[in-house]
């Protein structure tokens, strides 16, 4: 039988989603753990997409097929009794043997968190993104914000370095909220290019600061050049919310 769980992670202490030779990996404590509930057969999961280094998710989406018929509270349970500390399980339920939480994904939502403290939390350093200085016109980055609505060819917000050819997406909301001393940048796509949300944090930061226009959004993605983007966000600051399975 297919499960498929939503998880959560802080991404803190991992390199990444992904299971790799060296360095902790969600995927690799995750399979750890279904093995060792399986009494040794190595379980394999597959997820929604990875994640980078320190990048942290609220809402994870894996599948796994398993033989045992142990119902979703029982799974839940068993497998944060075994997890570390910065995993956990929220939700496990039974899906089609057809089910692929990457391949039949429709939407992700993406929120990247800024502190627009002068001095932050160390206890929050690793949650939170600090750009020192400038305290940004959020009304400016929210306007400029609004042409990334829309399917558009994002090569200028991808990192240079990817294989990838396909470099159109959809994106079908995109807003900025105020909390408090934070500032959130809430992103909803049909996908999202490696690095894609971090470049357009730090290129709205850019706008928000005054170092680039609000109109200059528009000619940014029309140009197709990551040189004209702004710099990469630091990976803190980005949360994997939301992964869908219905089309919006």
């Amino acid at each position: 039988m297919r499960l498929r769980a939503t998880i959560s992670y802080d991404g803190s202490s991992f390199s990444g989603y992904q299971v790799q030779p060296n360095g902790r990996t969600v995927q690799e404590e995750v399979e750890k753990v279904l093995t060792k509930m399986h009494q040794g057969t190595f379980t394999r999961i597959t997820a929604s997409g990875r994640t980078d280094t320190g990048v942290h998710a609220t809402g994870q989406v894996i599948h796994f097929d398993s033989p045992l018929t142990i119902p979703p509270p029982g799974w839940v349970k068993g497998l944060n009794a075994q997890l570390p500390a910065d995993i956990r399980v929220l939700a496990v339920e039974q899906v089609a043997d057809d089910f692929h939480a990457r391949y039949d994904v429709c939407w992700k939502t993406y929120r990247y968190k800024w502190t627009l403290e002068a001095i932050p939390m160390p206890f929050e350093r690793h949650m939170l993104s600090h750009v020192p200085g400038k305290q940004p016109d959020v009304s400016r980055m929210q306007q400029a914000a609004q042409a990334l609505l829309g399917e558009h060819d994002f090569r200028s917000f991808s990192a240079a370095n990817t294989s990838i050819q396909d470099f159109v997406r959809k994106i079908y909301d995109v807003r900025l909220e105020s909390h408090g001393n934070q500032l959130h940048l809430v992103i909803t796509g049909n996908g999202f290019l490696y690095n894609m949300v971090r470049i357009l944090a730090g290129t709205l930061w850019e706008i928000g600061i005054g170092k680039k226009q609000p109109e200059d959004l528009a000619g940014i993605i029309a140009a197709k050049d990551r040189g004209k983007a702004g710099k990469t966000a630091p990976p803190e600051g980005l949360y994997l919310e939301k992964v869908g399975y219905e089309e919006l």
